[in-house]
């Protein structure tokens, strides 16, 4: 494993243990890496109104966001599952968001990961100029 790739799953590992998930009892923990070098760890926080829930991925981002940066290119998730785990959709787009480019280290407690580009795992993604398309004209 890459030593950047490793440092982001560790990172990740860590930050899962900060997880608050009584109800699912399904622990994440997430790390981002800016261009600059930094990290910014999030784990997911659940409610017992379950929409309200928000996933580590999420949280990572929107600590970076709030900390000013804007600039990512890589991404780590762990979670305890037999294979290694990928954001769900909604993650997904919040990514694109912010890091349409990024790369994504999928991995869990058993020390396996997966490596993706972000483009892999949404490859229709919603965006700006999905209004300024013709479907009808293509």
């Amino acid at each position: 494993m890459d030593m950047t790739v490793k440092r982001l799953v560790e990172s990740a590992q860590a930050a899962r243990e900060f997880a608050y998930a009584p109800y699912s009892r399904f622990y994440v923990g997430a790390a981002l890496l800016t261009a600059g070098g930094e990290v910014y760890t999030g784990s997911n926080v659940e409610n017992l109104s379950f929409g309200l829930t928000v996933c580590a991925e999420r949280v990572a981002f929107y600590s970076a966001v709030a900390a000013g940066k804007r600039d990512f290119i890589g991404l780590a998730l762990v979670a305890e599952t037999p294979e290694p785990v990928t954001p769900c959709g909604a993650c997904r787009q919040v990514v694109h968001e912010f890091a349409p480019d990024i790369w994504i280290a999928c991995a869990n407690l058993l020390g396996q990961y997966r490596l993706y580009k972000l483009r892999e795992l949404l490859p229709y993604t919603f965006d700006a100029d999905l209004g300024k398309k013709n479907i009808i004209d293509s």
